[in-house]
């Protein structure tokens, strides 16, 4: 299979709603709304290989972040996170200002890595347009000293290697850097050169350069989820939905995720790293229609 086999069903539209312009793979059906979001440096093209069984059970609409992909490109705001909305807000706020555009008053949020931060804030923030959540090996929380073992995640190492493909996005940076996502295999020369056409665009790389140097910068800590934040999440149920090879947080993380959140619970997959909506993606799709035939 294709990218372009895919997404035979699918339609790309640009919904522009004044504020910002997001990019948009989706299958219209009249069923819930699942809003599919991707991890940092990423793209819509991560759920190709899923919209279609997704649209059995649900209407999926994978997007480009802002600054990531097609979408626009605005002016970051505050990087100050004791301010009372700070950049990272701008995902949700994008999010919320997309679903009020389609006139979609709750949807099923997943957030895949830095889209699973964005999901825990609309948990946290937005209950009340949030029919669930999906967390894919999600990023964006801090858990207390000694409830989840010591990541050797090497967050200076990612930050290198992705300014590096951003800089020069030719095929073996790429490969690399998408390989840190695939550890195990899965990375194909079609998602190399979408991700080199997307990289190689100068809107696209500048803003890229500037989100990888806020997001890795000296006060990253300060914009993560507590434990006390995860237990106010009041989404009425969230599938925390991980990996065996999460290159980020092991397989305990995903346990202290279930304690720490009300009305969730836990799916493994197997032979995965950092995208298993691209490389399991039957698995990813049963698990995921499973849950939201649940609600």
């Amino acid at each position: 299979m294709s990218i372009h086999t895919d997404l035979l069903e699918a339609e790309v539209t640009y919904f522009d709603t004044g504020k910002y312009r997001t990019r948009a793979l989706h299958i219209n059906n009249d069923k819930l709304p699942i809003i599919l979001t991707h991890g940092g440096g990423g793209h819509a093209e991560a759920y190709s290989r899923n919209l279609r069984r997704l649209s059995e059970v649900a209407r999926p609409i994978a997007i480009d972040f802002i600054w990531h992909g097609l979408s626009s490109k605005p002016a970051y705001w505050s990087n100050d996170p004791k301010a009372k909305q700070h950049w990272l807000n701008q995902f949700t706020d994008q999010v919320l200002e997309l679903m009020d555009h389609l006139k979609i008053d709750k949807a099923v949020i997943e957030g895949e890595s830095l889209g699973g931060w964005i999901a825990f804030d609309m948990g946290i923030n937005h209950p009340d347009r949030t029919a669930a959540l999906v967390l894919n090996t999600a990023w964006g929380m801090k858990f207390n000293p000694g409830t989840v073992k010591e990541s050797d995640f090497d967050l200076k190492a990612l930050h290198d290697t992705s300014v590096a493909a951003l800089k020069n996005p030719a095929r073996e940076t790429i490969r690399k850097r998408m390989e840190w996502l695939m550890p195990l295999g899965g990375v194909t020369e079609e998602i190399i050169d979408v991700r080199i056409a997307l990289w190689s665009r100068p809107d696209t790389r500048d803003a890229l350069l500037e989100y990888y140097d806020r997001l890795f910068g000296p006060r990253n800590q300060e914009f993560l989820f507590t434990e006390d934040d995860l237990r106010k999440i009041r989404s009425p149920k969230t599938l925390i939905l991980w990996t065996d090879h999460n290159p980020v947080h092991g397989t305990d993380a995903a346990e202290r995720l279930r304690s720490l959140i009300p009305n969730s619970q836990v799916a493994m997959i197997r032979k995965a790293g950092h995208w298993p909506q691209w490389e399991q993606p039957e698995e990813h799709d049963r698990f995921v229609s499973e849950f939201i035939k649940s609600l």
